[in-house]
């Protein structure tokens, strides 16, 4: 019996992926990573969608602030910050340890997949965790202030700038990650998390031969929009501003023949007749451990039922 293969990015992805990796061993499932979101800043190799995902499995995942991880500190980018330096990427202490041995580890030789096994082990993860490729991909905002690196948009800009479009610089001759392609060969459904559809799902959905790979495997995706927000992150306004109606109904048609089945949120349920594939309707706000775990068993129950 193959693998259930978790398409996942940024924090709302994250939660579902930790209720799935409650109820499904390392055996059964395998997290594919949005990686173009990753950036070189002082120096070091951040990878934010990896790192959401690691705290988030470690149950290290900061509660208050909602990203980064639990027991923070913050005197290096406060020190940073009093000597002139760039500190609107608020880089905590324990995490800034985190990017600094990855990125020994890759100037050391290994790739973007071996440190993240390698990180992912040291928090006692024993899923596997693989970056999208170990290619250089990163999304480019299009925006009423030009072209904008993605964290330049999302935590420099602080999401502000109108976007009009969405390019991932270096997509074309980057290459799936080889662990991911070869759960793809003999895998039971994939589950989209409900992470952005265009800049969390959308990079990893571009790799040439994704979803070729994906034509004969049944496919659902989680709506990140509930009620006309998005519970985490700037999806809704991202819509808004492409003239879409930030709605389920329109998350499902961007993914479009790639569904086969789409869940979105009991407060949505009126307008699951809009949507073109098998849709169920359930409580989709994971807002405890709890909910996590039990929207889990609904997408794994939903996709043995196609």
């Amino acid at each position: 019996m193959g693998k259930i293969l978790a398409i996942t990015g940024g924090v709302g992805g994250a939660k579902l992926a930790l209720g799935l990796s409650r109820i499904l061993s390392a055996d059964e499932l395998v997290f594919a990573v949005n990686t173009g979101d990753d950036f070189e800043h002082l120096g070091l190799h951040i990878s934010p969608d990896i790192d959401s995902l690691t705290y988030a499995l470690a149950e290290e995942n900061n509660q208050e602030l909602g990203w980064g991880r639990a027991g923070e500190t913050w005197q290096f980018i406060e020190t940073l910050g009093q000597l002139g330096g760039e500190d609107w990427f608020r880089l905590g202490d324990k995490d800034l340890a985190l990017h600094m041995q990855r990125t020994q580890l890759l100037r050391s030789g290994s790739t973007l997949t071996e440190a993240t096994a390698l990180i992912t082990q040291a928090f006692g993860i024993t899923h596997t965790v693989a970056p999208m490729t170990d290619d250089a991909v990163r999304t480019i905002v299009h925006c009423d202030q030009g072209a904008l690196a993605f964290q330049h948009y999302f935590v420099r800009e602080q999401c502000r700038p109108a976007v009009s479009g969405f390019e991932f610089a270096g997509i074309e001759s980057a290459h799936l990650n080889p662990i991911i392609a070869e759960t793809l060969k003999d895998c039971r459904g994939v589950i989209v998390c409900p992470s952005n559809p265009y800049v969390s799902v959308d990079p990893l959905l571009s790799l040439p031969g994704v979803r070729e790979s994906l034509q004969n495997i049944p496919v659902i995706a989680v709506s990140p929009i509930v009620g006309g927000i998005a519970i985490k992150g700037p999806a809704a306004k991202m819509m808004q501003e492409l003239n879409v109606p930030a709605t389920a109904p329109a998350v499902a048609a961007h993914y479009g023949s790639l569904l086969d089945g789409f869940v979105m949120d009991l407060t949505d349920a009126e307008q699951a007749g809009e949507i073109a594939v098998h849709t169920r309707v359930t409580e989709t706000v994971m807002d405890s451990l709890q909910r996590r775990i039990e929207l889990a068993r609904f997408c794994v129950e939903f996709l043995h039922a196609l």
